[in-house]
């Protein structure tokens, strides 16, 4: 049976941020807001808690995680930026974009794309989450809450926790916050490519 945590949208409780940083050290899958909907989580490089997300999502080997990360210094740590990406992922950090770039070897195996070693990355533009982040020191390993057969992502708290209390450690209630997903581009090229338009704007990237 998952814990239930509502965790002010603006004005996160340090308690309840602490003892959810507690349930994702202590090996917990965790549900959370971002700034384009919610998102599943676990500890870096917890095998047995991204197989338990593999599960619920029925995803197969192939399916990349995505880092979400603090701020640009975290970035830094897993995936090769050029002075050029950096600028860029100034500029629109954080927000509802997810940056696919070269993988550092901080990065475990398991994670990166299975022939590229590439990493997904990205810096949300949400409290709750950025509280996270910051108690816990590291990225959060995450994929977006969509089910099996299923195009959008789950939106609302209270239908995640009748349809997977089961299977979760811990589902924080942060309001609504959207269900857009994010806009994904791909920083692996000679070029930025976009690869998925979702809440993020584009533009910015296309040549």
């Amino acid at each position: 049976m998952s814990q239930f945590f509502q965790i002010h949208p603006e004005n996160p409780q340090k308690r309840l941020i602490k003892q959810a940083v507690e349930i994702l050290r202590s090996g917990g899958v965790v549900v959370y807001p971002t700034d384009s909907g919610y998102a599943l989580g676990c500890h870096l490089g917890d095998k047995p808690a991204a197989d338990k997300i593999k599960r619920i999502r029925k995803l197969d080997d192939k399916h990349n995680f995505t880092l979400v990360c603090r701020d640009l210094s975290d970035i830094g740590t897993y995936a090769k930026v050029d002075n050029t990406q950096y600028r860029l992922l100034k500029t629109f950090t954080p927000g509802p974009y997810t940056f696919i770039l070269d993988a550092t070897t901080e990065v475990p195996r398991r994670l990166q794309h299975p022939k590229r070693r590439t990493i997904g990355v990205r810096v949300p533009d949400n409290a709750i989450v950025q509280a996270l982040l910051a108690e816990l020191g590291e990225p959060i390993m995450s994929s977006t809450l969509i089910l099996p057969g299923e195009s959008d992502p789950m939106t609302d708290p209270y239908d995640i926790r009748d349809t997977l209390e089961h299977e979760l450690d811990l589902i924080i209630d942060g309001g609504f916050c959207g269900m857009e997903p994010t806009t994904v581009v791909n920083f692996t090229g000679d070029v930025p490519e976009v690869t998925r338009v979702g809440k993020g704007d584009p533009a910015p990237f296309e040549a």
